[in-house]
């Protein structure tokens, strides 16, 4: 379990496992990652990703890439195809390794050093573009099975549901749309249903940063209304990114904007001022 520091606090020195890391990016990457489960976020500073370079067969994925998240933001990116939106998740889930640059997750994890699993258990939770879950299930099971909690053989054969954990799932169901449909299997759900049960399940896992990639392709335009309303009331809860197409879903829900071309930053700012920036209009939008 991670412990999240909001104060401006001093927070000790994390350890470090010296073994390299089979796989890591970045020239330094491969030397050590950090054990502490402290995710310090005093700064107001969920995600640091700087000057992160990704080629593949000599394209350059992300060419210099270099934002911040912040702790409690909800964080729009756009861009069109093959802009790198997809490989600047898969850098900071440590499912792609960087040829250069820097990813802090608060002011001490350096993500370049720790595989999959452990950012996940970190605290940064992924959700792509395809629903990913188990359909066989019913949607209470999906999201009891997400909960965070100790995941060895031996604690799952020990695990029984308690009243608390009861309490957290019928929570979490409320909150993504689905307090109704607990005991329906989640293969039996409308495409946007299992969206949202795909988002609670990472919710249960009470995640500091939820990245969420196109999550209301493919939904009717109830379906997308309804996704804003809970990504608005999830704002200030965790730090969110959503990468997205969907433009009247991004104005529904936008504060800060980021426009992504060819591997950096083409513009940043108010949606507004976005949409009226000819470089913008040029690669992306259209006149």
């Amino acid at each position: 379990m991670y412990q999240v520091v909001m104060q401006d606090e001093p927070v000790a020195a994390a350890a470090v496992d010296e073994t390299p890391l089979a796989g890591a990016g970045g020239r330094d990457a491969a030397f050590g990652r950090v054990v502490s489960d402290t995710v310090d976020l005093s700064h107001g500073v969920a995600l640091y990703v700087e000057d992160v370079m990704v080629s593949f067969d000599g394209f350059r994925a992300l060419n210099r890439l270099s934002l911040t998240i912040g702790r409690d933001e909800l964080r729009c990116v756009i861009g069109p195809n093959g802009a790198g939106k997809t490989t600047m998740m898969d850098v900071i889930t440590g499912k792609t390794r960087p040829d250069e640059g820097r990813v802090f997750f608060g002011q001490s994890h350096d993500l370049l050093r720790m595989s999959e699993p452990r950012i996940a258990d970190l605290g940064i939770g992924r959700k792509f573009q395809k629903p990913t879950v188990f359909e066989a299930m019913s949607v209470f099971d999906n999201i009891e099975l997400a909960l965070k909690a100790e995941k060895s053989a031996r604690a799952s054969v020990r695990w029984r549901l308690g009243h608390a954990q009861r309490e957290r799932i019928e929570e979490v169901l409320a909150q993504v749309r689905l307090a109704g449909h607990a005991a329906t299997i989640a293969g039996t759900l409308s495409h946007g249903q299992k969206q949202w049960l795909e988002i609670g399940m990472l919710l249960a896992q009470d995640p500091v940063l939820l990245l969420l990639d196109e999550p209301v392709a493919g939904m009717t335009d109830e379906e997308t209304m309804r996704t804003a309303e809970l990504l608005l009331e999830l704002e200030g809860k965790h730090a969110i990114v959503v990468v997205e197409h969907d433009m009247e879903f991004i104005a529904q829900i936008a504060r800060t904007v980021t426009v992504l071309h060819e591997g950096s930053v083409l513009a940043e700012g108010r949606l507004d001022d976005v949409r009226a920036d000819d470089r913008v209009i040029e690669v992306y939008l259209g006149r």
